[in-house]
């Protein structure tokens, strides 16, 4: 059954510039360490199996970062989440179960315009 509810602000997908922002601070994350597995390749001696992996590093991690700056939030799959509350409110009782005699004094008070045109003040 469907609703015409409003969607809950919770279970909206993220803003596509909040989204991009995202993807460019992993992006530029990923090609920090590039940089640094590149500099620890040339600096680091004796050169040795690490000195690969640094390698590896510098070789490869442009490929993911690519790869990861450009999976966006279309990858996830979001649903509605209704705002309302899972659990109903109980009924009230009736009215005429209500009023016992320990039953606290309801004064409801409604105003209205005044009807009377010669109780009203003209001078304003």
């Amino acid at each position: 059954m469907k609703t015409n509810r409003a969607q809950s602000a919770t279970s909206l997908p993220k803003a596509p510039r909040e989204d991009a922002d995202s993807r460019f601070a992993k992006y530029m994350v990923m090609m920090g360490i590039r940089i640094a597995c590149f500099i620890a390749m040339a600096v680091v001696t004796p050169y040795g199996w690490y000195t690969f992996v640094f390698a590896a590093g510098a070789i490869f991690l442009p490929y993911l970062a690519v790869i990861v700056a450009n999976v966006g939030q279309d990858a996830a799959d979001t649903t509605a989440i209704s705002p309302e509350r899972a659990i109903e409110a109980p009924r009230p009782a009736p009215a005429a179960a209500a009023a016992g005699p320990d039953a606290p004094v309801v004064i409801r008070i409604a105003e209205t315009p005044r009807l009377d045109a010669r109780d009203r003040d003209d001078r304003s």
